[in-house]
């Protein structure tokens, strides 16, 4: 899933100086699992910008939505039934669906209340962590379900490095990711896996000018 969190209360407000009434969007999908974007925020933080605003001052009316998602346009389109009369929409979903409305309400300025951090996993309630850098050449097959690129500091693709002592990283306090290959390698009985050296990545193809794409020919739907 896309981890994200919330920005600074003080740059939201920034962002939304000289609106008096702002849609505050949430999304039902990544953002409400890691608690930033889903309905009990939004509520939260529509309640928290008019408190603000009329402290300033500066009275702000909110109107509240959140989304099944903000990523698809059969679910955005339910967005402009609460347009009318409304500023500006505050956006609190990834920067994918903050992009995405921008796009499908071109004359609707659209700024964002999340900061987009990375694909991730729940490790405990509260706790998100890394898991995928979204490059496009996944090698996860060649180590055991482990990904060198995001979980080792330094990205190696053969490893572990020379600074990796009694499985740990020398450049952060965690596991060292070739440790915990060569660990999930070994009671797998694969090590001679690892034997293999690993080309270097061809980064090209997760990012080689523009948006990337994925096309599936057999589900589109023509017209």
């Amino acid at each position: 899933m896309i981890v994200a969190e919330a920005k600074p209360l003080e740059e939201i407000l920034d962002s939304l100086k000289g609106m008096s009434k702002v849609l505050v969007a949430g999304c039902g999908g990544c953002v409400a699992v890691c608690l930033a974007g889903g309905e009990k925020e939004v509520g939260i933080m529509a309640s928290t910008l008019r408190m603000k605003r009329e402290l300033a001052g500066e009275p702000l009316v909110t109107v509240e939505e959140t989304l099944t998602r903000q990523c698809d346009p059969e679910y955005v389109r339910e967005l402009g039934k609460k347009l009318n009369g409304v500023d500006c929409v505050l956006s609190m979903a990834c920067g994918v669906g903050v992009q995405f409305l921008a796009e499908q309400y071109p004359d609707m300025w659209v700024v964002p209340a999340l900061n987009t951090k990375f694909a991730g996993a729940t490790i405990e309630h509260g706790l998100w962590e890394e898991r995928c850098g979204l490059c496009g050449e996944c090698v996860l097959a060649q180590t055991g379900g482990v990904c060198p690129v995001i979980r080792c500091a330094k990205s190696l693709l053969n490893g572990p490095c020379g600074g990796s002592q009694n499985g740990k990283c020398e450049v952060k306090p965690n596991a060292c990711a070739w440790q915990l290959i060569y660990d999930r390698m070994s009671s797998l009985g694969r090590l001679e896996q690892l034997l293999d050296v690993a080309e270097a990545k061809d980064w090209s193809k997760s990012r080689d000018g523009g948006p990337r794409q994925v096309v599936r020919e057999d589900v589109k739907i023509d017209g």
